[in-house]
Parts: structure tokens; C-alpha cells; sequence
């Protein structure tokens, strides 16, 4: 299993959302939307809230594409691996249920946790950081990002 470091588990809890990839029986693709990806001790694992496609591809092929982008940094990672699919029951479940449910209501659904055995990490980076010439600072890129999508930080951003 490949590490996880701190700069990717900051990654993953900044951008939110995730987009995790499966095979479907007819060898296409499935992408589906994630936010409750998180890590633990680091390990990845996300919670199949709303997800039977992706977990009945998970149960059949175990191999799964996660790509994470930090918007507004313009870079992210893509982890690859192998899921294990987690039921109610087993401790792991637990702690991602638990938390699912604590930062969005009792009412969330956790049908099962999934486990990634990570396998391959690559860092993801927007032409933003690879052809600017010269190369701009990552707070010139994070300004230049919110203005775009008109955001405003709310305290201590760039």
C-alpha cells in the first residue's frame, strides 16, 4: 500500500468532492461523485451513501480510480487501488458511518464503507502550474482561482 502523506490528506479535505471510478459489468466506466472521501490513519475510504452501481462494480472488480482536485489550487492526486467493501459491523464501518452522520445528519443512509488499498499515487496538476511561464506562486494561482469563480475566503485565504 502506497503512503499517504499530509499534503494529500489536506487535499482530499479541502476539495470536498471526489470522483471515484469503477468498471461496469459491460467493461464501460462508472464515475461517481463523492464527498464524504476521507482518510484515516492513512487509509482512504468513502461512504456508499447513494452508490449500489459503484458498489456492485467494487463487489465484482475490485479496481478503482479516485481523482481529487483542490479547485482553487488548481492540483490534486489520483489514487489508484483496491476497494474492499465494508458492511455494517465491522469496526472501520463504524468510524466512517459515524462520521457521515455527524457532519451531515443521523438521517444519511451508509449502506457499506469502502476500503482503498492504495496501489499508485500521482500528483494532479492544471496547466496552471506546468506553462506559466514564469512559473506563478501557488498563492498567485489560488487568487487567480477565486476571482474566477467568484469566490471570497472567508478568513486567513489567499
Amino acid at each position: 500500500m502506497r503512503d499517504i502523506t499530509a499534503d494529500m490528506e489536506a487535499i482530499v479535505e479541502r476539495a470536498i468532492l471526489s470522483f471515484v471510478a469503477t468498471v461496469n459489468a459491460d467493461g464501460t466506466p462508472n464515475l461517481s461523485p463523492k464527498a464524504s472521501l476521507t482518510v484515516v490513519q492513512g487509509v482512504l475510504y468513502f461512504a456508499d451513501i447513494a452508490s449500489p452501481a459503484t458498489v456492485t462494480n467494487l463487489k465484482r472488480n475490485p479496481a478503482v480510480d479516485i481523482n481529487v482536485v483542490d479547485i482553487f489550487e488548481r492540483r490534486g492526486y489520483r489514487f489508484k487501488g483496491r476497494a474492499q467493501v465494508l458492511a455494517p459491523g465491522d469496526a472501520a464501518y463504524s468510524m466512517i458511518a459515524d462520521r457521515v452522520r455527524t457532519m451531515n445528519g443521523p438521517e444519511y443512509p451508509v449502506d457499506h464503507v469502502v476500503r482503498i488499498e492504495t496501489t499508485s499515487i500521482t500528483p494532479l496538476l492544471s496547466p496552471a502550474h506546468v506553462f506559466a511561464d514564469p512559473p506563478r506562486s501557488q498563492d498567485e494561482i489560488r487568487r487567480t482561482y477565486y476571482r474566477k469563480y467568484g469566490v471570497k475566503p472567508e478568513s486567513g485565504g489567499a
